[in-house]
């Protein structure tokens, strides 16, 4: 089953699409690769949500990926006496770590490492911000606030607290058992939330120990700073639009949007553009136009992929909402803008073969008008190099491990198909135009460009380019 587009839509699972019939419909919609959030859900619900995607991915004889998500530490306020307040702007409000309910001058604030980072001038964000503190005096135990911005105030609402460095690690001990789960049952990506600084990732990549691609989610200004070096760490980026909007300006988003997108690009690693793409799906069957837009957005900067939440996972219209994200990167992908966009900006390549090979594979496609670019992989690597060039040609990539497959489902442009590794060149050019053929590429007569590296099952090392002609 060929997309007929390069950018990838990754689903999220949920109440909404738990039934195998409805996961087989978002697949055959559109869906390259399945969230399941962790967030939510108990183990055995994932595990069943997992099973209905290889069956989908038996159905329509395709590799699908699954990203599995993981919560992260969860900053929440404590309780009031009444389970809501009114605070004002202008009064006067405390944090701190007595556990008795609060009232309309005080709340419990279950969270030491807080209080230990806080200084006098920083701000608290409650409620995904709609409650705007800020700090007057602080100490090891409380924090004197005045309210910047009022409102209601209930039981147990998300703290966030922007332009800090928490002393708190990425990953929870929940978030080590939902990991273990997620390895256990063969996932192919790990999302990790809460990044701040590259020790997380590396942390996370040890647990993960190559069992699958690891992904940073891109929600905490401290992780803008140290941006390029979370990227070295990374198999993967999300720009998780959510907290990065709640703890930066909203203006300031779609620049780092655009920078962190461009950032992956350059390292040659898939970015997913993610929250709220198309949020009114969730009770209506349409999107709006800004919506669009927005997806459009991210196709025309070049992401690797755009992202559902709760439109696929709790949503009235679960499978319209891909369908139509499917829709709207067609529609960018046929404009013609569309490629001076794209190629507005060219990843550098570094001085190695295996970047000199797949630059020139691009350009000998090009100028043969051939019908694909075929590369022949084992690690992935030679296809995310060739997806790293956004070259007009087609990729298809021959892979020789379902894990890659599934791993490159969601790389851009690259249509991956699960084949048996080749014992020679003659063996692997016969495939190029064998698989070329089945999968609605090339017809007889017309040429691909195929790129692979010797000895066969190298990772990485791709020192091969050959011209084949379909037959």
């Amino acid at each position: 089953m060929r997309r007929g587009r390069n950018a990838k839509i990754v689903a999220t699972l949920g109440p909404a699409s738990s039934s195998e019939a409805t996961v087989a419909a978002l697949a055959e919609a559109g869906a390259d690769v399945f969230r399941l959030n962790f967030s939510h859900g108990s183990h055995d619900e994932h595990a069943e949500r997992l099973e209905h995607v290889r069956a989908a991915e038996r159905r329509i004889g395709r590799p699908i990926g699954v990203l599995v998500d993981l919560q992260g530490p969860k900053l929440r306020i404590g309780r009031f006496d009444k389970g809501r307040v009114g605070l004002t702007r202008g009064e006067r409000f405390r944090v701190d770590l007595d556990p008795a309910p609060g009232d309309q001058k005080r709340v419990h604030l279950p969270h030491p490492e807080i209080f230990e980072a806080l200084r006098p001038g920083a701000e608290l964000l409650l409620d995904d911000g709609k409650i705007r503190l800020e700090v007057e005096d602080c100490g090891p135990d409380f924090a004197e606030t005045v309210i910047t911005a009022g409102g209601g105030l209930s039981d147990r609402k998300g703290v966030n607290v922007p332009n800090v460095v928490l002393p708190i690690a990425a990953m929870t001990e929940k978030d080590r058992r939902d990991l273990q789960f997620g390895l256990d049952l063969g996932i192919d990506w790990v999302a990790l939330s809460f990044v701040q600084r590259e020790e997380d990732m590396a942390e996370a990549r040890r647990l993960v120990a190559g069992r699958a691609a690891l992904m940073a989610k891109i929600e905490k200004p401290s992780a803008i700073d140290r941006l390029g070096p979370i990227i070295d760490l990374a198999d993967g980026i999300m720009v998780a639009r959510g907290d990065l909007g709640v703890e930066m300006p909203p203006e300031v988003v779609p620049g780092l949007q655009k920078r962190i997108i461009r950032a992956a690009r350059d390292a040659g690693k898939p970015v997913i553009v993610a929250t709220q793409m198309l949020e009114s799906m969730i009770t209506n069957p349409a999107p709006t136009r800004a919506e669009a837009s927005d997806v459009a957005t991210a196709v025309y900067d070049g992401a690797d992929a755009v992202m559902l939440s709760a439109e696929s996972a709790a949503g009235e219209y679960p499978i319209e909402s891909v369908a139509i994200m499917d829709r709207i990167i067609k529609q960018v992908e046929a404009d013609e803008l569309y490629r001076s966009y794209i190629e507005a900006f060219q990843a550098e390549a570094e001085r190695t073969s295996a970047d000199a090979i797949t630059y020139a594979a691009n350009i000998v496609a090009q100028t043969m008008e051939a019908a694909a670019i075929v590369t022949y992989t084992t690690s992935g690597a030679t296809a995310l190099r060739a997806s790293r060039e956004r070259p007009v040609t087609p990729i298809l990539g021959l892979i020789t491990r379902m894990v890659t497959a599934r791993k490159l489902a969601l790389a851009w442009g690259v249509h991956a198909v699960h084949c048996d590794d080749a014992t020679d060149l003659d063996q692997m050019v016969q495939r190029a135009r064998k698989y070329a053929k089945e999968e609605g590429f090339a017809q007889p007569g017309e040429s691909v460009v195929v790129t692979a590296g010797l000895p066969f099952g190298t990772p990485g090392a791709t020192n091969i380019l050959r011209v084949a002609w379909v037959t």
